[in-house]
């Protein structure tokens, strides 16, 4: 369903949780929707300097923040609102659902959701299960994901988005929130789905930029691509998503742009990988969260009671687990027994 003007809370603050590059761009995004947006980090320097410079020169330079755009490293000064935004690492997430907790014991009235895509470390679990765990089975909650660049978002290029929520109010009025003549915004009931394909999606942008860091060329992305949707379709239909989500924006979509633009900090690890840098200094060099990695072995994880067939997910795992070397990987996938599409 794509989203028009709806009815909802659209002029309540926004808190975004998460002074990256996305959460930075996010916040910027609703604030020219002339809502008042509360940016949220954890390293008070950090803050600091983006209240100086009124930009965030670090992550997404270039782009000066609203007026209506208001900086904090206090959670406590979230306090009152009720509306939240979290864009902070997969590790992080399950605190900052206690600390959004913590502010407010009213549940009626509170949204949370998340521009973070990925499985929590350890448990394996989608975000939304760790919010549900959290928040409770009543929670007001919805992801936000689809092909999208951090920069290109601020920079007002045009992009679409999708918005899942179980409960089509919920994901109205968090689609308002993101909704502008340069955002498409579409909602989507498969909460499940939509969250799965912008996980899996990282993986397999990790196998392209190997292949392209080897210098194997277009033929061989364009079949990484290809037969990384038909993988991320199987697996993600055994782990509860809808095989119509995998095919749109959340799935297909993001594969596509996550794979073959290097604003991708999965492929640009992947790239490093190929070209026979170290894991360690590749992600020195990109100084952000690279979610594919995890991703990668949380799915290996959970594949071993469905036992779906995964064979680009299990080599990547090999080469960023098993110190196996990037060709040895592709050699390895090239020498499967011949079967049919």
């Amino acid at each position: 369903m794509s989203m028009g003007s709806q009815p909802g809370s659209r002029k309540e603050p926004v808190a975004v949780l998460g002074a990256g590059s996305w959460g930075t761009a996010l916040a910027i995004l609703i604030a020219r929707n002339n809502l008042e947006v509360k940016l949220w980090g954890h390293d008070s320097a950090h803050i600091d300097q983006l209240a100086r410079d009124r930009a965030n020169h670090r992550f997404l330079p270039g782009h000066s923040f609203p007026k209506n755009l208001t900086l904090t490293d206090e959670i406590g000064n979230l306090g009152g609102l009720s509306q939240f935004l979290i864009v902070v690492p997969s590790h992080a997430f399950r605190r900052l659902c206690e600390q959004i907790e913590e502010l407010s014991s009213n549940r009626a009235g509170k949204v949370v959701a998340w521009g973070t895509k990925g499985f929590e470390p350890g448990s394996g679990k989608l975000l939304g299960e760790v919010a549900v765990e959290v928040c409770g089975d009543d929670a007001q909650l919805a992801a936000v994901s689809g092909p999208s660049f951090a920069a290109e978002v601020a920079a007002g290029l045009p992009t679409a988005l999708t918005v899942a929520a179980t409960s089509e109010v919920v994901s109205s009025q968090v689609a308002n929130w993101l909704h502008s003549d340069r955002m498409r915004v579409y909602t989507n009931p498969d909460l499940t789905g939509v969250q799965l394909g912008g996980a899996i999606k990282n993986v397999m942008a990790i196998a392209t930029g190997i292949s392209d860091g080897l210098g194997f060329g277009a033929n061989a992305r364009a079949a990484l691509v290809t037969r990384g949707l038909a993988e991320l379709k199987r697996l993600g239909e055994a782990l509860g998503g809808r095989s119509e989500t995998f095919m749109g924006l959340t799935g297909m979509g993001d594969l596509i742009l996550t794979c073959t633009d290097d604003q991708s900090r999965n492929r640009r690890l992947g790239l490093g990988l190929g070209r026979g840098e170290s894991l360690g200094t590749i992600l020195t060099n990109l100084g952000q969260e690279v979610e594919g990695i995890n991703t990668a072995r949380e799915l290996k994880r959970l594949n071993e009671s469905l036992k779906v067939s995964i064979p680009i997910i299990d080599q990547v795992y090999r080469v960023l687990f098993a110190d196996c070397p990037p060709i040895e990987a592709v050699d390895a996938l090239l020498s499967r027994e011949l079967r049919s599409e």
